[in-house]
Parts: C-alpha cells; structure tokens; sequence
C-alpha cells in the first residue's frame, strides 16, 4: 500500500495546506527570516497549534526533496484526525462498551503505528494521542500500521487530563500500564474502559497516571525491567480482549 507524500516544500504550498486545513504536524522554517509570506506562515502555525522548529538553511537543504523549500518545510499528517466524540459514536454503533487507547507521549513512529495496528486487532474504538511532545500521523506511522490507520479513528487532543476527565463522564473507566500496580490478572478490566500506556522512556507522567482508576503491571520474570511500549500496549490490550469476551 502506498502513502502520499507527507512532506509539504515552499510558500505557497505551505500556506495553502494550511488554508485547506490539512493537518500539519510540524513546521521547519529558516532561522531569522524575517519576510511577509514567512512571518503569515508562522502566523498560520501557531493558530493551529502546529510544532515549529526554526533551523538553519543547511539543515533545511537537508531535508528538501525538491530542491525549492523557499526557507519553508511542513509534516502533514498521514490521515485526518478524528474527534473523540467519533470514537465514542464508532462504539456506539458497534453496540459494544467503549473501549480506547490514550497514549501519553509515544515519540516512535514505529511505535505508534503498532499501536494503532494493535489497536484494530483488539477491536478498539478508536486511539487518543496529545498534540505536544508526542509523534503525529507520520508516513512511517501509516507504514508501521499496516493498514490499521485506515480503519481505527485516531483523535489528536490539546489535554489528555482533561480528555479522560471528559471520558469518565461518559462512563468509562481508566487503566494504565505501571511497574508499581496490582498484576492486570487480579483487576476487573471489563466494561467502557480506556487504555493509558505511557512515553517510551518514562512510563506514564505523574498528572495521567493520578488520573486513573487502575494502576496495571505486567508479570515480568526476566533479568530487565520493562517491555518495548507497543509490546506492553498489546499484552494488557489482550488481557481486556479477554476479560470484555468472558
């Protein structure tokens, strides 16, 4: 299967993804330039919350594939995002309990895209990425998906605190992944239930992990100490598959 290009070079095309409200994850623009058409860029991107990297012209000439990036480059993202309220519908329709992955800060692309591939296989409604300080729906996501990207709605949210508060309103419980919890056999993990696993390095931040009802760990007997963040995602990802069956 393959991907469109994702990488969007020179004013005009920058500006006009913006202006069509094309997704775009991140913005490369040459350091210190000061010109109108630049600055109504930089403009646009803060309006939409898009991550702004100011580099120099070698690091830019760089990362060209056209040769012509006129001081500007933006990642778009692979796919729309949907809005939580869409994951929530997709369950709904399903006539099935809500079941979500909210992930805090995964950074790999490789990571994320088996995520969302286990996501699907799982039967997940849907998966909840933040917009800061985490990867977006890249080309190497959509690859490392295998397809999944095209059937599981991924919203992307300004706060993932505030979204889980949301969720919790409606009715679903939160359980994230843990060293420190209770073994995921002994905790009920039926029902609307949503699946927090945290950044590669650093587990889930303090803020989520308050947030959530249920602290899981996963019984490790090896000599290291914590899995892989997309394996750990499709161990306790099962263990609901298996609880949500029984």
């Amino acid at each position: 299967m393959r991907y469109e290009e994702l990488t969007i070079e020179g004013r005009n095309p920058v500006m006009e993804a913006f202006r069509s409200g094309k997704p775009i994850d991140k913005l490369f623009v040459l350091d210190g330039c000061q010109d109108g058409p630049v600055r109504s860029i930089i403009r646009e991107a803060r309006k939409h919350d898009t991550i702004l990297n100011f580099v120099t012209r070698e690091r830019l000439d760089q990362m060209s594939e056209t040769g012509k990036h006129q001081g500007v480059i933006a990642y778009a993202a692979a796919y729309e995002y949907a809005q939580v309220s869409d994951i929530l519908e997709n369950a709904k329709k399903k006539g099935e309990p809500p079941f979500v992955f909210l992930l805090d800060n995964i950074e790999d692309p490789h990571n994320l895209g088996a995520i969302i591939r286990t996501a699907n296989l799982a039967g997940a409604h849907g998966v909840i990425i933040p917009k800061h300080r985490a990867v977006g729906l890249t080309a190497t996501v959509a690859k490392a998906s295998a397809g999944a990207l095209n059937y599981t709605p991924v919203a992307k949210v300004a706060n993932l605190g505030n979204t889980i508060e949301d969720l919790k309103k409606e009715g679903l419980w939160f359980v994230c992944a843990d060293m420190g919890g209770e073994v995921m056999y002994r905790l009920n993990l039926s029902g609307p239930i949503g699946l927090v696993i945290g950044n590669e390095g650093n587990g889930v931040s303090r803020l989520i992990r308050e947030k959530c009802d249920y602290i899981a760990s996963i019984p490790m007997k090896g000599d290291i100490d914590s899995l892989n963040a997309s394996v750990a995602a499709g161990v306790l990802a099962y263990e609901i598959v298996r609880q949500r069956m029984g």
